[in-house]
């Protein structure tokens, strides 16, 4: 499994708030000087046209920003109910498994008490690759097991109900995976929104430059809003770290619930 890294993992959640923040302010006392500039060079010319495009710029963002935090939001949901999904499915092939003839049941319930700490999400890359590789490795044993019991016993009733949550069980592994590790927010709109709010700000600047009216305060409220928002959306959209975390603590309770493996 390969994990697909965006540019901005690497970078804290903070620093991005900070560096989102401190940029922003430089490219709104830009906006300002260039529009003082301007109107000195300009006299004549009325700012009436700037601030209907400030105006526009403003509910543009504000329309990108909702429809991102929604996608944002729309996976950190979907990863936090195929948690407790997990949780509850891995809980009753465990029990199911109990029905089963030994030694198969005793060696299947073994195995998956070794599976459950595998699910908790980790932030270490190399380890979350190591226990998807051993997932789908306990996957295989379990279902090779399970073939053998299907061979002497097809018309078990007992196996059928096993085998269906086992079914379910690998399905939410490969779900976990494609929406915890690949279905991200693309690149593009997170640039796309950092360029939008970037270009609101220097054009509230310049429009502030054309009055001669420069409210510092303003702008500082201005610039942690939509800061506080975009940095929101990364988090969300970090599914391993971040302020903002899918708790696992369904499958740490299902864990103390089975107890550990036997060596």
């Amino acid at each position: 499994m390969n994990i697909p890294e965006q540019i901005l993992d690497p970078v804290p959640i903070w620093l991005l708030f900070v560096g989102y923040a401190v940029i922003s302010l430089i490219i709104f006392q830009a906006g300002y000087l260039l529009g003082r500039w301007w109107q000195e060079r300009t006299p004549d010319e009325h700012e009436g046209l700037t601030g209907m495009l400030v105006g526009s710029l403003l509910a543009t963002l504000a329309f990108l920003l909702a429809v991102t935090m929604g996608m944002a939001s729309d996976r950190f949901d979907a990863r936090r109910a195929l948690v407790l999904n997990e949780a509850n499915t891995i809980g009753t092939t465990y029990l199911r498994a109990g029905y089963l003839p030994e030694p198969q049941s005793s060696d299947i319930q073994n195995l998956l008490r070794e599976y459950v700490p595998l699910r908790v999400v980790v932030a270490d890359n190399a380890q979350l690759v190591a226990n998807a590789a051993r997932s789908v490795e306990i996957h295989e044993e379990i279902w090779a097991t399970t073939e053998e019991l299907a061979r002497t016993t097809p018309d078990s009733v007992v196996l059928g109900l096993f085998i269906e949550t086992l079914n379910d069980m690998i399905d939410l592994h490969t779900e976990r995976v494609v929406v915890g590790v690949y279905a991200r927010v693309p690149d593009t709109v997170l640039y796309l929104l950092v360029i939008g709010a970037w270009l609101a700000v220097a054009m509230v600047g310049y429009n502030a430059g054309l009055t001669r009216h420069r409210s510092l305060l303003s702008a500082v409220i201005l610039i942690v809003a939509l800061g506080a928002i975009l940095t929101l959306v990364v988090d969300l959209d970090r599914p391993r770290d971040g302020f903002v975390r899918v708790s696992q603590q369904a499958l740490v309770d299902l864990q103390e619930q089975l107890g550990p493996p036997s060596p």
